[in-house]
């Protein structure tokens, strides 16, 4: 019996669908599974002034997974997120019952409190290697507010005084060997944080023409790189673009494509997973202008298992993933100009994007798929029941 927990967000995104998949295939293996799950939804219901205090310790949690834990009998306990309403009184819990903890690093929030490591439209590490994340209060990094971010950084001290880091988690899993060394650079022992990318299921094929239009999917927020890409299809007009998401600056985005001559520029909002494979079958290439560091980026490896290639920023997780001139092509994150350049020479070279896009479709079969992860998920499992990296 495997236990999972999460903290669904708000806007469900790459962590939830990755909590949700990684369910589904330990159940597809014939494993036992049982989820404890919160839901931000609920925050509205209890307070903000409440969830602060939770985000911290919750005794709720702590009693409620205690029961669960005793019924269940699980042989591990694997968590995603925990914030705020979980709250790392979760591990304590797990840690008094004996059961072995792994804990994925999806975000980088024991290093940052906005867990993004990024500020005023770049990269930021001031409290990657800050005894105390007291910068990210300074700059109100979390929600904007000094006082919501002041919660999250007592969280994280709190909890790194008690031991809660060093002692109740067993083993750390990180999408990507770019984050791990970020999150080495915060203080986490190497040994203790092994490699598993997230997967792509069910696979879409790779039934695909050579595509007639450039596809952007993703959050439409400042640091997926989205006023970059605005910026660099100024200079393409000649290069149609299709634009898949939700978020803050769609305001913006729709703007743009209402200046833009009729068709070149559609804006398609939110769509559902098959909605979005559809379109990378008939992409000629899948733009990735994020600036921000990137833990994994799965909708690159979806855009693999659709045998598409990537025209990618050069930093984060993304900069790993895709291989510059075998699987997409590189430009400099935050640059325009770089990202029109390299989606001209996509554009114009079918010949070279169909080479690209059979070496992702390749890539994805081999790290990718959900085979592949299921094995490397076993080999996390049995490493934190000897122990972790202990």
């Amino acid at each position: 019996m495997i236990l999972l927990v999460h903290n669904r967000y708000l806007q469900a995104g790459g962590e939830d669908i990755v909590f949700e998949q990684e369910s589904s295939l330990l159940r597809r293996h014939g494993h036992g599974v049982v989820e404890y799950v919160e839901d931000n939804r609920r925050i509205e219901d209890i307070g903000r002034p409440a969830a602060a205090v939770r985000a911290v310790w919750s005794s709720g949690t702590r009693l409620r997974l205690r029961e669960l834990i005793r019924r269940a009998r699980p042989e591990v306990a694997h968590f995603h997120n925990t914030f705020p309403l979980v709250s790392p009184s979760a591990y304590w819990a797990c840690r008094e019952a004996g059961v072995p903890v792994v804990q994925t690093l999806h975000n980088y929030r024991l290093i940052c409190p906005s867990a993004l490591l990024f500020r005023s439209g770049r990269p930021c590490e001031d409290c990657v290697r800050a005894r105390v994340p007291w910068p990210g209060v300074l700059h109100a990094c979390y929600r904007g507010s000094r006082l919501e971010t002041a919660g999250v950084a007592v969280m994280l001290e709190a909890h790194r005084l008690a031991g809660t880091w060093r002692d109740k988690v067993d083993l750390f899993v990180s999408p990507s060997e770019f984050s791990r060394r970020k999150f080495i650079e915060g203080g986490i022992p190497g040994e203790r944080i092994l490699v598993k990318p997230n997967f792509v299921h069910p696979d879409p094929g790779e039934d695909r023409a050579d595509g007639d239009y450039a596809l952007f999917v993703g959050r439409l927020s400042p640091e997926k790189g989205i006023e970059v890409m605005i910026d660099a299809w100024r200079r393409l007009p000649r290069i149609p673009l299709v634009i898949c998401g939700d978020g803050p600056l769609r305001d913006i985005v729709e703007r743009f494509a209402r200046s833009q001559p009729p068709g070149s520029i559609r804006v398609r909002g939110a769509l559902a997973r098959s909605e979005v494979f559809d379109l990378m079958k008939r992409a000629r290439f899948l733009v990735f202008p994020s600036t921000w560091y990137e833990t994994f980026a799965l909708v690159i490896a979806e855009a693999f298992a659709c045998g598409l290639p990537v025209v990618s920023t050069d930093i984060g997780a993304a900069a790993e993933i895709v291989e510059d001139g075998r699987t997409g092509v590189h430009f400099t994150a935050g640059d325009p100009r770089g990202l029109a350049a390299a989606a001209a020479r996509l554009w114009d070279r079918p010949s070279e994007a169909r080479a690209m896009g059979a070496e992702a479709r390749a890539q994805y079969g081999r790290k990718y798929s959900a085979e592949a992860s299921y094995a490397r998920l076993m080999e996390v499992y049995s490493r934190a029941r000897e122990g972790g990296g202990r």
